[in-house]
């Protein structure tokens, strides 16, 4: 038994002393007070018993014989006569259906975004790639990404890829209605490390750090019918936009040298 567990009992002890010593000292007075009370309408005063404090027994079992609860019958028992009584906490159901209040339709987000701190890459070369992707299809963002050499690339194709695993398991988006509508790059810290130069000199040397934001949504019914549209016209020279929404070919980023030759060469070899 704890300490003020303890400190209680031996209080609860002393008010039953009490009780019992002014009911002796009032024995003359039951009487009167017992015809008073029948006059008036009311109940005989009948004192409580206390248990005994010798016997050791649970807290509990004292605060119920002195009709002290922190709990109530919610629910009235069968043979009487009284009507039970519901609990609030329990949500009330539909009489038609078995659904519940507590199984709400959940209204899915516009747009879902991940994001990666800590990227231990300059924010203007990570950029050249996000500027890549940006407007694409999630789809075609990572088929770009798999022809794109850069180091960047692996960031990039991991944030996108993280950004449509929130969008369908997280929030029940359409994973092929997917566009990545925002991918920028932000600073992060930029450490300063000791840059060892000859002759005893030393310098200055910056360790950049940066961190990628990537936020898809799904595509709306007239950017459908407008990609649709797109595929169509083939021969009809396409903006800056639209080409990302449709590529039709991919963007080499390693540069060919010598293109003509390389053709003359294997011409001539045939």
């Amino acid at each position: 038994m704890m300490r003020w567990q303890r400190h209680l009992q031996s209080i609860l002890s002393h008010v039953g002393r009490r009780e019992a010593q002014i009911e002796s000292a009032s024995s003359n007075l039951s009487s009167a007070r017992k015809i008073s009370s029948y006059l008036l309408g009311e109940f005989p005063y009948q004192p409580r018993t206390l248990p005994c404090t010798t016997i050791p027994r649970p807290l509990h079992q004292y605060f119920q014989q002195l009709g002290i609860t922190s709990s109530r019958k919610l629910l009235a028992d069968s043979s009487s006569d009284i009507t039970p009584i519901s609990s609030p906490l329990i949500p009330i159901s539909a009489p038609n259906s078995g659904k519940t209040e507590t199984q709400a339709v959940v209204s899915k987000p516009s747009k879902v975004q991940a994001v990666l701190k800590g990227i231990k890459q300059s924010p203007k070369k990570v950029n050249l790639v996000a500027a890549l992707v940006r407007g694409m299809r999630v789809e075609d963002a990572l088929l770009q990404l798999q022809v794109t050499v850069k180091r960047a690339v692996k960031t990039v194709h991991q944030v996108i890829h993280s950004a449509r695993a929130n969008a369908t398991h997280n929030h029940g988006l359409d994973p092929d209605r997917l566009l990545v509508a925002e991918a920028f790059v932000g600073k992060g810290f930029f450490k300063k490390r000791v840059s060892y130069h000859s002759k005893g000199r030393s310098g200055i040397k910056v360790r950049p750090e940066c961190r990628l934001t990537v936020v898809v949504r799904e595509m709306t019914p007239e950017e459908e019918a407008e990609i649709a549209r797109l595929r169509v016209s083939n021969f009809r020279k396409l903006s800056k936009r639209e080409s990302r929404l449709v590529p039709h070919k991919l963007i080499e980023t390693t540069p060919i040298w010598n293109r003509k030759s390389k053709a003359s060469k294997t011409s001539v070899m045939e």
